[in-house]
């Protein structure tokens, strides 16, 4: 059997802006994807925690450093600068991989500066 899993989260992560007219995605500073195992073009889920918005969409290079977490093309209608996010990636696993499985859960500051990285199972299934 195989089952989808969070693979990597960027949790609390704040919108630095938007670009309505342009082809789609998130921009997404380099150090974060890098740090949650995105790779350029991976699809990605954004939950809004302002406004409880959910999409689908894929992750672009920002510049490294920068803190960039921009909203691109009809995602740009779906969430304002400042509101809080969580970009989660999911893989699909199969029973053998899920024996050692911990998702990478990267928290960011109020400026998508990296605060910590964790990897961690939940307790009952350890």
């Amino acid at each position: 059997m195989k089952r989808y899993m969070l693979k990597s989260k960027i949790h609390r992560a704040r919108i630095t802006g938007t670009e309505l007219h342009y082809e789609g995605s998130l921009s997404l500073d380099v150090s974060l994807m890098e740090a949650a195992q995105l790779l350029p073009y991976e699809k990605i889920e954004v939950y809004n925690v302002n406004t409880g918005s959910r999409f689908s969409t894929y992750v672009i290079p920002a510049p490294r450093y920068s803190g960039e977490v921009r909203l691109n093309g009809a995602a740009a209608r779906l969430g304002a600068v400042g509101d809080i996010i969580i970009i989660a990636s999911y893989g699909l696993f199969d029973e053998e991989e899920l024996k050692d499985f911990k998702p990478v859960l990267v928290y960011v500051d109020e400026h998508n500066r990296i605060r910590e990285v964790r990897r961690e199972m939940m307790e009952e299934f350890v």
